[in-house]
């Protein structure tokens, strides 16, 4: 038998449940299937734990007692290498598509675009803040003996134990999301990371070896300057002393790192909406 009509009324079969559309919590879902079942994603927490830890380990046995470091700094040593996994972690997750040929199909499932934009910052987010928590826990472990024989206790009770290491966090986090705004604004995975570590580490280091107020201004508004939030008080101190440049104190530093991560997730979250996917 057919549907029931009524007469000037629409049929009165009844209808299917209304299609579920795109959300952003399904979007966050699926960004989250498609890196979880990435072997790199996993080796990018292992190198970044491991890293972390065993320079942390390595750079500790020059410790000495009555030599100024404190036991916080000592943990997070090895951050200079320990910053190139969640980077290249961000870079993969935002060129990863345009590098493979798989974006069409990924904007075409969820047109509006920008939704995966902000679901691979959520995904980056998270992997990065267990992999920099995990790290600190690990490079703590194995500093226990060399801080030890340093005579540098790691009081978590103390305010700036707790700011440097949460600055170790913090700064990775945001490294991560320069690399994701990189890697989705340039698309390919290598540009990104070249790009990055132009900002983060060479031009710094250039400028570190001509100093005077406009490399130091300039030093200091570089992306580099979260470093700071590593520092101890002393090491802080002691950075404002030998610059020209703004002195903007360890969260200063940490603003600067979040207006570049803002800015170029600016122009790639533009560049997703107004351009072409490919």
């Amino acid at each position: 038998m057919g549907p029931t009509t009524v007469p000037g009324n629409a049929s009165t079969t009844p209808r299917a449940p209304g299609r579920t559309g795109v959300t952003l919590g399904r979007v966050v879902a699926a960004e989250w299937t498609k890196l979880a079942g990435l072997r790199s994603t996993w080796w990018v927490v292992v190198g970044t734990v491991g890293t972390t830890a065993a320079l942390a380990w390595v750079l500790g046995l020059f410790a000495r007692s009555g030599d100024g470091r404190t036991a916080a700094s000592l943990v997070v040593a090895g951050h200079l290498l320990a910053q190139l996994g969640p980077l290249t972690l961000g870079a993969l997750v935002g060129a990863g598509e345009h590098s493979a040929g798989t974006a069409t199909t990924t904007y075409t499932a969820v047109p509006r675009r920008l939704p995966v934009l902000v679901a691979q910052g959520v995904v980056t987010t998270v992997v990065t803040l267990a992999a920099a928590v995990a790290a600190v826990a690990a490079s703590a472990l194995v500093t226990a003996g060399t801080r030890a024989t340093a005579g540098t206790a790691l009081d978590l009770a103390d305010g700036e134990t707790v700011r440097v290491l949460a600055g170790f966090v913090l700064d990775l986090t945001g490294v991560a999301l320069l690399g994701l705004g990189l890697g989705a604004l340039l698309r390919r995975p290598a540009a990104a990371l070249v790009s990055a570590t132009l900002l983060l580490v060479v031009v710094d280091h250039l400028l570190a070896t001509n100093p005077g107020q406009a490399a130091d201004t300039a030093r200091a508004l570089l992306p580099g300057a979260g470093t700071r939030l590593l520092l101890d008080d002393a090491g802080l101190a002691a950075l404002d002393a030998a610059s020209l440049g703004p002195h903007l104190g360890a969260w200063g530093g940490g603003l600067v790192l979040g207006a570049w991560v803002a800015g170029v997730l600016a122009v790639a979250a533009y560049r997703l909406r107004r351009g072409d996917v490919t």
